[in-house]
C-alpha cells in the first residue's frame, strides 16, 4: 500500500511553488490557478503581506494554550465580528471543526433555554459540510457514507431551493435550517433571493436558527465579505474557512450572543485553533479583505468572468450548457454525456487549473487578486483545451 492513504483521486501534476495567480510543476510549466486550492488561496500564492506576517510571528511564538490570552487573536476576533453580523468567534483549524461546533452551539441553545426537543437541522440535497461523521450526516451521499453507518441521527434533506418542502419538513423537533448560502460541491448554486426570503420568514415563524456554511463562499469569495450580504439578512451562526487563512490552517465559527451565551467554560475546546501563526496570517488576509474597494474590484472581477464564460459557453455550446456563480465563484455546466472530469484534464495540459464540482460542473475559483489580465489568459486556455476536447468527441 502506498505510503498516502489513497482517498484522494488525484490528477498527475506535482507543483513546487506558486507565485500569485500562477503554479508551477516540477518541470517548471507555470499555470494560471483557477482553483486556488478549492478556494483556500483567496490572496493568490505566496502574497507578500501573508508571507511577512507568518515570517514574523514565526520568530517569536508558535504556539500558546488557549488558557491564555494572546493579543493577535483578540484583534483578529475583534475585526471579524464588526465586519460581520456575529458579536462573537471561535477559531478552528478547518471548516469541518467550525460545523461541528455550529451544530453543538444549536442543541446546546434549545436545551439551555428549555427546549431540549428541538434538536433536528434541516439542511439541504447535494450540501457538503465536511467529512467528519456529523458532517456527512447532515450531507449524505453514497460515496461518502457507505460503510461509516450508522450515521448520527436528526438531519432532515430537503432539495434546493424548494420553500414548500423546507416548510413541510418543519416539525415542532425542528431547531435550525443549515444551507451553504451558495453550493460549492453541489455544482456551484446560488440560492434565490425568493428563496432566502421566505427561508427567513419560517424560521423566524417556527423559532428556527439561521446556520450558514460559508466555508467555501465566504472571505469575498463573492464580492463581499461573506455571502449572506447579497441576500440583506443576518443568520444566526456562519462557519467560514478556506479563504480567511489564504492557505495556513484555519477556520472560524460566528455566532450571535443570544445563540452563543451558552458555550460556557469547558463546553467546548481546541489545542491548536487560534495559534499565533494562524491569527498572524489571518489578520494579514483582513488587512486586504478590508481594505477599501477591495471587494469593489473583487465584483467587477466576477462580473468579467462570468462574461467571459458566456462567451466559451457560446463558442462550445455542445460541451457547456450554462454558467452559474457569484463574484468569483464561479462554474460552467457541461452537458450530458461530457466527463467533465475528463474535459478538466484536457484543460491541465492547456496550462489551467480547474476542479470538478458537482451537477457535472467545471469549478472557477481564482485568488481574489486577479486581474482582468490574468483571467483572459486563463480563460484562452480553456478556449484551447475545449477545441482539443472536441477534436476527441
Amino acid at each position: 500500500m502506498q505510503p498516502i492513504l489513497p482517498v484522494y483521486n488525484t490528477f498527475d501534476l506535482t507543483f513546487v511553488r506558486g507565485e500569485g495567480v500562477y503554479l508551477f510543476d516540477d518541470h517548471n510549466k507555470k499555470y494560471v490557478d483557477f482553483s486556488c486550492g478549492y478556494g483556500v488561496n483567496a490572496l493568490g500564492h505566496c502574497h507578500p503581506g501573508a508571507v511577512a506576517a507568518l515570517k514574523d510571528q514565526a520568530d517569536k511564538v508558535w504556539h500558546i494554550s488557549n488558557m491564555f490570552h494572546h493579543p493577535l487573536k483578540e484583534k483578529l476576533a475583534a475585526r471579524i465580528t464588526a465586519a460581520s453580523f456575529a458579536n462573537t468567534v471561535f477559531f478552528t483549524n478547518s471548516g469541518a471543526e467550525a460545523w461541528e461546533l455550529g451544530l453543538k452551539m444549536t442543541r446546546r441553545y434549545f436545551a439551555s433555554i428549555g427546549k431540549p426537543e428541538k434538536y433536528r437541522m434541516i439542511c439541504i440535497e447535494n450540501a457538503f459540510h465536511g467529512r467528519t461523521v456529523g458532517a456527512i450526516s447532515a450531507a449524505p451521499k453514497d460515496y461518502m457514507i457507505k460503510g461509516f453507518g450508522p450515521l448520527l441521527e436528526g438531519f432532515d434533506i430537503v432539495p434546493f431551493n424548494d420553500a414548500a418542502a423546507l416548510e413541510k419538513a418543519i416539525t415542532s423537533e425542528t431547531a435550525a435550517i443549515c444551507l451553504e448560502t451558495v453550493q460549492g460541491e453541489g455544482g456551484i448554486r446560488p440560492h434565490s433571493q425568493e428563496y432566502i426570503n421566505q427561508l427567513v420568514a419560517l424560521a423566524k415563524k417556527h423559532d428556527l436558527l439561521i446556520f450558514l456554511d460559508e466555508v467555501q463562499c465566504g472571505m469575498g469569495r463573492t464580492g463581499t465579505l461573506f455571502a449572506y450580504e447579497h441576500y440583506g439578512f443576518m443568520p444566526d451562526i456562519l462557519c467560514t474557512a478556506k479563504g480567511i487563512g489564504t492557505g495556513f490552517p484555519l477556520g472560524a465559527l460566528l455566532a450571535t450572543e443570544r445563540v452563543a451565551q451558552y458555550m460556557t467554560a469547558g463546553s467546548h475546546g481546541t489545542t491548536y485553533g487560534g495559534n499565533p501563526l494562524a491569527m498572524a496570517v489571518g489578520n494579514a488576509v483582513l488587512d486586504v479583505m478590508l481594505a477599501d474597494g477591495f471587494m469593489e474590484t473583487v465584483s467587477a472581477r466576477g462580473v468579467y468572468m462570468a462574461e467571459a464564460l458566456h462567451g466559451l459557453i457560446a463558442q462550445f455550446p455542445k460541451l457547456y450548457r450554462e454558467q452559474r456563480g457569484m463574484g468569483l465563484m464561479q462554474g460552467v455546466q457541461c452537458q450530458s454525456g461530457i466527463d467533465n472530469r475528463a474535459l478538466i484534464d484536457v484543460m491541465h495540459h492547456e496550462g489551467v487549473i480547474s476542479i470538478p464540482a458537482g451537477d457535472n460542473v467545471v469549478r472557477i475559483l481564482p485568488p481574489l487578486i486577479i486581474s482582468e489580465r490574468e483571467i483572459d489568459e486563463g480563460i484562452t486556455a480553456m478556449h484551447h483545451a475545449s477545441q482539443k476536447f472536441m477534436e476527441k468527441i
